[in-house]
């Protein structure tokens, strides 16, 4: 359980029965620039997020959200402080050792997407695999599953410039998703989408979760945080505040006969649909 401090931070208290936290981050600052410049993006931020847990990130712009995002994720290096994935420091790592941990226990949902063009949608996803030493007909079997998953087996052979923008994005999503990632880092994974095939996405990344996993996000949506465990709330580079999701206040109001229950599972729609329009 973790509780608001007085500074603007978090305060947490261990619970001895809980899994240690896959990702942990202590006391993180992060600033850009120098003297009149400087800004600082994050003040002494303290998070952890569990095995099984989904937090949701939000504030108002320029609040730190995808400055904590790209730390966690080890795109990026705080100023002070620590950040620790499955119990590793990702500041005391190489570059190459880095690159390892990444490619093998985050999934990252890029905003930009981060497709590689020369790739089919499957040769995308499957690439992280490979690189693995998966065998190739094993990984391709492995991005036909994610892709099905999320609702786009037909875009297998496709390469990303003959896709929609909504497309693309569930193929980044699925990139995240595929082998056994126990960290997936999401930032704003619905934006291109349409509600119901958003609302599909979340299911699939609760899905996740409830599997195990730990997941964080980053979103405007306090319908799509209402997904998670746990919602973060950022304003000038600190956490104002932690509330519950959805999932938590359905725990507890469990006692209460008239609760709706959660949905679980993904329903993608048919054919091109699935996008907001532009």
């Amino acid at each position: 359980m973790q509780l608001s401090s007085s500074r603007g931070g978090s305060v947490s208290h261990t619970d001895p029965t809980r899994p240690a936290p896959v990702l942990r981050l202590t006391d993180v600052t992060r600033v850009h620039g120098r003297g009149a410049a400087e800004v600082h993006a994050l003040r002494g931020v303290d998070l952890a997020v569990h095995p099984g847990e989904f937090v949701a990130v939000m504030g108002p712009s320029g609040s730190g959200k995808s400055t904590l995002l790209t730390l966690a994720g080890g795109l990026d290096q705080p100023s002070d402080g620590e950040v620790l994935v499955e119990g590793v420091a990702l500041g005391g790592l190489g570059r190459g050792k880095l690159a390892d941990l990444r490619r093998r226990s985050i999934g990252y949902v890029f905003q930009d997407y981060n497709l590689i063009p020369a790739l089919t949608a499957a040769e995308n996803i499957a690439l992280p695999r490979e690189l693995d030493g998966v065998p190739g007909r094993r990984a391709r079997r492995e991005a036909l599953a994610a892709l099905e998953e999320l609702g786009i087996g037909e875009l297998a052979d496709r390469f990303p410039d003959d896709m929609s923008g909504g497309q693309q994005q569930r193929v980044a999503i699925a990139r995240a998703l595929i082998g056994d990632r126990r960290l997936v880092l999401a930032d704003e994974p619905t934006g291109a989408l349409d509600s119901t095939t958003g609302e599909a996405v979340l299911a699939v990344l609760r899905a996740r979760c409830d599997a195990g996993a730990a997941a964080m996000m980053v979103t405007h949506e306090a319908a799509h945080a209402s997904w998670a465990d746990r919602v973060v709330h950022l304003r000038d580079g600190a956490i104002a505040s932690e509330t519950p999701g959805r999932r938590t206040s359905a725990r507890l109001a469990a006692v209460q006969p008239n609760a709706a229950p959660h949905r679980s599972g993904a329903a993608f729609p048919s054919g091109p649909a699935g996008e907001v329009a532009r």
